[in-house]
């Protein structure tokens, strides 16, 4: 365990049940770490998901949430798929939700997608034995602004127009389209935080039991880790622009941080955040404005 990860463990913050319970309660399906547990090793889930996305029967036989696909090289950039299905012609499924525009370059996809093709053959396999592979990004936004419910990306011949045919596929689907049809649904189910506002049975049942039953504390554990991986990124940048030896003023910075983005969306009042900080409210208001947050009015 490193230093600065012993740090978040130890703080009051990283172990505040609390928070932590109001963060789970506000989560929707676009927020990866319940998304991954509702349809990571749920095969129901995730063919219910697939069939409305990609619109055909689709039968699965493997998936995992948080799949790690480690890069070769030395040095090299791995990625985690928040969902990692395997169909039964062999197929793999990387399916991605997105809120903010900053991970949701186009490049990105082409990455996700060569780091699954380069684990599909084995030594002395063929080129030609290769499956189908599909990048899937559930976007919170209209990503193209054309007001469809998918974006389907192929390659393309230049010349003739005509599909390449390498079996590479790219899907964004429009997070905000309403329209009254399965996908509509759909994405408007994801929007939910609480179980019963979810029309899907199968999504409903699958949430409930993270939000509200046994799998709590799978749910629990997932956000306390993302809480601790938040402010550990954040001592790092912190340590490249001030030394260090101030890496853990930047681990307390970055705990801090989390604290006002949860008073400026209401999740916790001014009162309880200010007496973890053991400071007044009004020192309260003016930190979170030198950082650029704000106390809800009337809070």
């Amino acid at each position: 365990m490193s230093g600065e990860t012993k740090e978040v463990l130890d703080s009051n913050y990283g172990q505040n049940d609390v928070i932590i319970n109001r963060l789970i309660d506000k989560m929707t399906l676009f927020d990866d770490n319940l998304m991954s547990l509702v349809f990571g090793q749920n095969i129901e889930t995730t063919e219910l998901l697939l069939r409305v996305i990609m619109e055909r029967d689709i039968k699965v036989i493997d998936v995992r949430g948080q799949d790690e696909l480690k890069n070769p090289m030395i040095g090299g950039r791995c990625i985690t798929l928040d969902v990692h299905a395997i169909d039964v012609d062999g197929r793999h499924i990387d399916i991605e939700v997105q809120i903010n525009a900053e991970g949701s370059h186009v490049r990105r996809a082409r990455y996700h997608s060569s780091m699954m093709d380069a684990r599909m053959l084995k030594e002395g396999q063929e080129f030609k034995e290769i499956k189908d592979s599909y990048v899937i990004f559930i976007y919170d936004h209209d990503k193209f602004r054309k007001g469809l419910p998918f974006y389907h990306i192929q390659r393309r011949v230049d010349e003739t127009g005509e599909v390449f045919g390498d079996g590479s596929h790219i899907i964004y689907v429009n997070g905000r389209y309403e329209g009254n049809d399965d996908i509509g649904r759909m994405m408007r189910d994801f929007h939910q935080c609480r179980p019963e506002q979810i029309k899907s049975e199968a999504l409903s049942k699958a949430v409930a039991y993270y939000k509200e039953k046994e799998g709590r504390g799978a749910m629990s554990e997932a956000v306390r880790q993302y809480a601790m991986e938040y402010a550990k990124e954040y001592a790092k940048e912190y340590a490249k622009e001030y030394g260090e030896e101030q890496k853990q003023a930047g681990i307390k910075q970055g705990e801090n941080y989390m604290l006002y983005s949860l008073v400026q969306d209401g999740d916790i009042n001014p009162e309880k955040a200010a007496g973890r900080l053991e400071i007044t409210v009004d020192e309260l208001r003016h930190q979170m404005n030198e950082a650029g947050y704000q106390i809800p009015t009337g809070a």
